[in-house]
């Protein structure tokens, strides 16, 4: 069944997030102020090596006051391509430059509330080239078997929805 938007207003706008209020008509007739938050794109890098291994940060969330592993990620520019994003942000973020990027996964994380796209790439052959320049993302940077993911989400040491989603990719992507 398909609801109807019959407009919409900003209720809160920022360059990171805008909240709006949606005039929304449900399929049964009954009009309703919906809010929603419309997010940037985000493009992820799983940069795997040679080992089975896949690089990931281990850092910090302030919002949830939460430590994890996760994939490198950061906002698709304007004019950028989410693949050019994500390789941007591997190198940024850890300093290595993938050889190319393949699309591995899409995904809506929440699509009830928010239009929020994540565009998730595998990176093979990737090279150190340099430093991350990126000095406030990560604590310290690790390549991890994808023998041990499993049992790192079930210790809950891998939380982000945008990381769970291309670890477990790369998990059905070892296995075809």
């Amino acid at each position: 069944m398909r609801w109807t938007v019959h407009g919409e207003h900003a209720l809160y706008d920022t360059p990171w997030v805008r909240v709006r209020s949606l005039d929304a008509e449900q399929p049964d007739g009954t009009r309703t102020d919906y809010h929603v938050v419309r997010l940037r794109d985000v493009a992820v890098a799983a940069a795997v090596d040679d080992r089975r291994r896949v690089l990931m940060m281990w850092r910090h969330r302030f919002v949830t006051d939460t430590w994890a592993w996760e994939l490198p990620m950061g906002l698709v520019e304007d004019g950028e391509t989410p693949a050019a994003a994500a390789a941007r942000e591997l190198e940024e973020e850890t300093g290595w430059r993938p050889d190319g990027m393949r699309e591995l996964i899409y995904a809506q994380p929440a699509a009830g509330i928010t239009d929020s796209q994540h565009f998730v790439f595998r990176a093979d052959g990737a090279r150190r080239v340099a430093e991350p320049v990126e000095r406030n993302e990560s604590d310290r940077l690790e390549w991890i078997a994808l023998s041990d993911i499993r049992g790192m989400i079930a210790r809950r040491e891998i939380v982000s929805s945008a990381t769970l989603v291309g670890v477990l990719a790369l998990l059905l992507d070892q296995e075809a």
